[in-house]
């Protein structure tokens, strides 16, 4: 869960200047060939379509048209790489799984663009694996974690739209979740709260990116 002691003021400080940095769009990836081979630490934010990663995105960093967004499910096509300036790092918008209005040929691949990106990264530090807080971890959800699991890649759950629920109703769903990473040994115990549009959890988010950059 969310807690204001496990960020101390450095933590929060720095993931401020993290954010405070311009951010820029490097490139869209369709293929494993195309992703980038300077070794920079890469942290990607994964979830099923339509769960507000490029809203998140667009508010961690304080960017509203850094990531695209869109109300149509499925937008996201690529591999999205986006970097601060003066650290080697790199923010990963993936795409959607799930529902995605296009081919299903097309769907496939993103999909398995999606997980032979997620089980054979050197430089991924971690996946934020976004889960809409109105609906819990889902199937689809489910296979993603496990596959994290076997490849040994670890993640964080990040719930999203919690102000779209009532206070009670997001207690039950935090601590299910937190009930349901304990057989998931890749999983990072602490489950983040966030809302996109009230800026919930935001500064928690910033502090956890920042502390995944390498030392100095």
């Amino acid at each position: 869960m969310t807690d204001a002691a496990l960020f101390s003021p450095e933590d929060l400080a720095a993931g401020e200047r993290l954010v405070a940095r311009p951010w820029r769009f490097v490139k869209g990836v369709v293929a494993l060939d195309g992703l980038p081979d300077d070794g920079w630490t890469e942290v990607a934010f994964a979830g099923r379509s339509n769960v507000g990663k490029s809203s998140l995105i667009n508010a961690m960093v304080r960017n509203g048209g850094l990531a695209r967004t869109s109300n149509t499910p499925g937008r996201t096509q690529e591999l999205n790489f986006f970097a601060p300036a003066e650290d080697a790092l790199y923010l990963v918008d993936m795409p959607g799984y799930g529902f995605a209005k296009a081919p299903k040929d097309k769907v496939a691949a993103w999909g398995a663009l999606v997980r032979a990106y997620l089980s054979g990264r050197p430089t991924l530090r971690r996946v934020f694996l976004l889960i809409d807080s109105r609906h819990g971890i889902k199937p689809p959800d489910r296979e993603i974690m496990k596959m994290l699991d076997t490849t040994a890649v670890p993640y964080q759950i990040v719930l999203t739209k919690a102000d779209k629920i009532s206070v009670p109703a997001l207690d039950a769903v935090l601590a299910a979740t937190e009930k349901a990473l304990t057989d998931h040994p890749a999983a990072f115990p602490i489950v983040l709260v966030t809302s996109s549009e009230k800026g919930t959890g935001i500064e928690d988010l910033r502090a956890t990116l920042a502390a995944l950059l390498p030392a100095q």
